[in-house]
């Protein structure tokens, strides 16, 4: 049985993800109030992690490489740290390319998702720093497994999917987001191609979709004009 998982995202009214290229507030609106939105939602849900690809947790994790002389050769098989009663700082990074030099990120302690073909001395690396890891198969990329096994290993009911649109997408076609938590900024980016809430990475003609549908459960203004949607998933028998 995997988590339940909510994809909860803030985007401007055209999708896009990066507040850094959104138009200003109207006059009288305070920038702070609208980005404090996010995390005053996210604690709402009460979520026992969150979720994010390896561009976004190198950012926050901000560690170096570190080598590991003599790394012992390891089954691929998980690893669990001390967690300790934290959140999870889940990071989906199948070539192992993260570095943390701790074992959490903001507090939550971090696990790893990886592709098997990771070498010994970046295992070695995270054990070191006290992270916990798990594999998606061969290639990294069966999340259902992993999301499984995450919520085996960790007792987890809830995680909240935070990535960047190639994550969200892959996660939608896996399945694996069964609600939409959507912040809509008075914004706009406007520039074409820019990312957006889903950028699933596949073939053109592929639906990562299909299959599901949404259904509105909650719309609610918040303060400075942002609009807070809900949207639960609903998939098609087979």
């Amino acid at each position: 049985m995997r988590p339940y998982i909510i994809c909860h995202m803030g985007t401007s009214i055209d999708g896009r993800l990066h507040p850094s290229r959104f138009t200003s507030p109207a006059q009288g609106i305070s920038r702070d109030v609208l980005r404090g939105h996010y995390e005053r939602v996210h604690d709402r849900f009460g979520a026992d992690g969150w979720i994010v690809g390896r561009m976004t947790m190198s950012e926050m994790a901000k560690g170096a490489e570190r080598p590991v002389r003599d790394a012992p050769k390891v089954a691929r098989e998980a690893h669990i740290a001390a967690r300790d009663g934290r959140k999870l700082a889940i990071g989906i990074d199948p070539s192992g390319r993260v570095h943390y030099g701790k074992d959490n990120i903001g507090g939550d302690h971090v696990v790893a998702v990886l592709g098997e073909q990771v070498s010994d001395a970046y295992l070695a690396e995270l054990r070191e720093d006290g992270v916990s890891y798990v594999f998606a198969g061969p290639g990294g990329d069966d999340l259902p497994r992993a999301m499984e096994e995450i919520a085996s290993l960790f007792g987890v009911k809830t995680l909240l999917l935070e990535g960047g649109g190639r994550i969200n997408g892959a996660f939608l076609k896996h399945r694996l987001i069964d609600e939409f938590s959507t912040l809509i900024h008075p914004a706009v980016d406007g520039v074409a191609g820019t990312q957006s809430i889903v950028d699933y990475d596949g073939p053109e003609d592929d639906r990562p979709g299909a299959g599901q549908s949404l259904r509105l459960t909650h719309c609610e203004t918040l303060e400075g004009g942002m609009v807070w949607l809900r949207h639960a998933v609903e998939r098609a028998p087979g």
